[in-house]
């Protein structure tokens, strides 16, 4: 047989009388995609991703929702992970007490690029709820720079978002005043109080990086938010555009899942005295009744007065001694004067 010929039959799929079978696709049966084959299992997990797929020039963004089991029945040191799941993202119906700020309150704050090639973050938004999730504060903040980026693919803001802004000064009122005696619940919550330029009591903070960190609840000196809650609650958050309020949320629901072990280390909050002024008062009881002797002063402080005060090796009653110090530059003006008329030249 010739070549020619061998490579018609090869092309109709037919053996040749000499070589190996002919190389021939094998249609998929769709089928057996959902009787649980590992083909089956593969395409599942594509399906459910909550990643982005890049397909040519555009981007396919899976609904991070479809993953999630909200019906589950488990529980976690007290707490229902369905429900803690339903908060993050927005799925649960609130009571009217559940709607009040309450003790416990989480912000998450979202920047934007400003400067040259906008390198310098500018806080965008902020966001604060409650301990049952209730959305109690979510306001863009409007920006007294030029935006270089908006930093759309993390922080979800976009120009539009600018038009309903409110001024600086106003927001960090707002949440002063909301955040005032109540504790605060934040992931690395230093970094929103600085770009918001408030400060508040540390017996009133809880940073749930630092006490997953500190009670090792995950290997790691700084975790991850996103981390954190995909190891504690099985979720996954951040896969593309951030919301501040879903990771407020988050945050609210890991400490939710840890209160009872994490309060342990925390003082009971002290009670507010009624009638206390803010301002300190000056309290002549609280004064020394006599001035501080000489050459005992505060611990690290040096008057100076030891290296010229000699004293001698007896014993002497405290009014000698009194009179002594007193009067030490009596003494030393006399010796230097008697000096002076001693010395022979």
């Amino acid at each position: 047989m010739s070549a020619s010929a061998a490579k018609k039959i090869f092309r109709k799929g037919k053996k040749p009388e000499q070589g190996g079978p002919p190389h021939k696709r094998r249609k998929l049966d769709r089928s057996q995609l959902s009787s649980g084959s590992p083909g089956a299992a593969l395409v599942s997990s594509q399906d459910t991703s909550t990643s982005a797929f890049p397909r040519g020039n555009s981007t396919t963004v899976i609904d991070p929702e479809l993953a999630v089991d909200f019906t589950t029945s488990e529980t976690k040191n007290g707490e229902s992970l369905a429900t803690l799941r339903k908060m993050i993202f927005g799925r649960l119906e609130y009571t009217s007490a559940q709607k009040d700020p309450g003790k416990y309150l989480a912000i998450d704050c979202e920047m934007v690029g400003v400067g040259i090639d906008g390198e310098e973050s500018s806080l965008a938004r902020v966001s604060i709820v409650n301990y049952w999730g209730t959305v109690q504060l979510d306001e863009f903040v409007k920006q007294k720079e030029r935006v270089a980026d908006y930093r759309t693919k993390w922080s979800g803001i976009r120009p539009s978002d600018m038009v309903k802004a409110k001024q600086f000064e106003e927001v960090q009122k707002t949440v002063a005043a909301l955040t005032k005696d109540r504790i605060i619940v934040g992931h690395a919550v230093h970094n929103d109080l600085k770009v918001l330029l408030l400060s508040h009591p540390g017996a009133y903070i809880r940073d749930t990086q630092r006490l997953a960190a500190k009670h090792n609840v995950i290997n790691s000196k700084r975790p991850a938010l996103r981390n954190l809650v995909k190891q504690e609650l099985d979720v996954v958050i951040q896969g593309g555009e951030h919301s501040s309020v879903t990771d407020a949320r988050a945050t609210m629901a890991v400490f939710r899942l840890h209160r009872k072990e994490w309060e342990k280390g925390f003082k009971p909050l002290p009670a507010p005295r009624a009638g206390a002024s803010k301002k300190r008062k000056f309290d002549e009881s609280s004064e020394p009744a006599e001035p501080t002797p000489p050459g005992r002063g505060r611990k690290g402080v040096s008057s100076g007065l030891s290296t010229i005060v000699k004293r001698t090796p007896q014993t002497r009653s405290k009014s000698t001694v009194k009179t002594a110090s007193n009067n030490w530059w009596t003494t030393l003006g006399a010796s230097g004067i008697a000096g002076k008329g001693s010395m022979k030249l």
